[in-house]
């Protein structure tokens, strides 16, 4: 009878630094375990086969949820994403990660499941993506020779890729907090009410501004091989006009920045409809609570 896992050794470090000389040992060989919600599938799959696993759970350091002034929300790679859903600080400042995250899933993966760990399996349809694209969140990463930052909208290499070298991990995203009377919104299309991954989804926040009136922010997933933040597209929107001129301006700009294709959750026609719908949607929501 076939295994349901592959054979591999598992670490349990108690320490950052005991984990970052493992995976600085093993590299390719080595998976990182958090939550494991995406881990686990694809070793009972065989679409991965390492020999070590490394749990980092345990890692004190990666287990902190805070709000740090002047005013930065910092997540390591250990909160779970129901721990993030239901934090005070990110119901209150966060709506629009707060929304995304809560979209992932069910709520027993949410207990599991890691927003750092949603970023690193680099999905295009990645629900965080884009509530971080929009927040300008910073990804931090540490290997055994130290440490760098790196912007969510440069972290994303492709399908499944990333900027992490084969000996780093990342410890934590840190969120800036919205500028002053900012309003944020995710949005998703899927083909039930229940746990399903994004046929597309979209987040905006929305800022007022002295000269402009309005200042916006747009990112989409499950669009392009990786989420897509459509900084041309938040450009026209800093002109003083009726919400349905800007949208009338922004969509073909927008649909010029995004290369949705079609699978098995949706056309690539549809696809490219639900952008313009959502987006629609979405914005004005958040100009008539303005």
């Amino acid at each position: 009878m076939r295994d349901l896992l592959p054979e591999f050794d598992y670490h349990n470090p108690q320490s950052l630094q005991e984990a970052l000389i493992l995976l600085d040992e093993y590299k390719r060989n080595a998976r990182i375990l958090a939550g494991g919600t995406d881990l686990i599938v694809t070793l009972r799959a065989r679409q991965e086969n390492p020999g070590h696993v490394i749990d980092v759970k345990q890692v004190k350091e990666l287990r902190n949820l805070t709000f740090e002034e002047p005013g930065e929300l910092r997540i390591g790679a250990a909160v779970s994403l129901n721990q993030l859903v239901h934090y005070d600080v990110t119901l209150k400042a966060y709506a629009v990660l707060a929304q995304a995250a809560g979209t992932i899933g069910d709520y027993e993966v949410r207990n599991r499941g890691t927003l750092v760990g949603n970023i690193c399996n680099a999905s295009p349809a990645a629900d965080s993506a884009p509530a971080l694209l929009v927040l300008d969140a910073m990804v931090n990463i540490a290997s055994k020779l130290g440490s760098r930052k790196v912007p969510i909208r440069e972290f994303f290499k492709g399908v499944k890729k990333t900027t992490l070298a084969s000996n780093e991990m990342v410890t934590s995203v840190t969120v800036p907090i919205p500028p002053k009377g900012s309003r944020g919104c995710y949005m998703k299309a899927r083909r039930t009410m229940g746990e399903d991954l994004a046929m597309v989804g979209v987040a905006g926040l929305v800022t007022p501004d002295t000269k402009s009136g309005r200042k916006v922010r747009l990112a989409y997933a499950s669009v392009a091989p990786t989420p897509v933040r459509v900084f041309d597209a938040e450009k026209i929107f800093e002109k003083k006009k009726p919400i349905d001129q800007l949208l009338d301006e922004a969509i073909p700009v927008i649909a010029k920045s995004v290369s949705p294709i079609s699978d098995v959750r949706a056309g690539k026609e549809y696809r490219s409809n639900l952008v313009r719908v959502l987006t629609k949607r979405l914005l004005r929501s958040l100009w008539e609570a303005g």
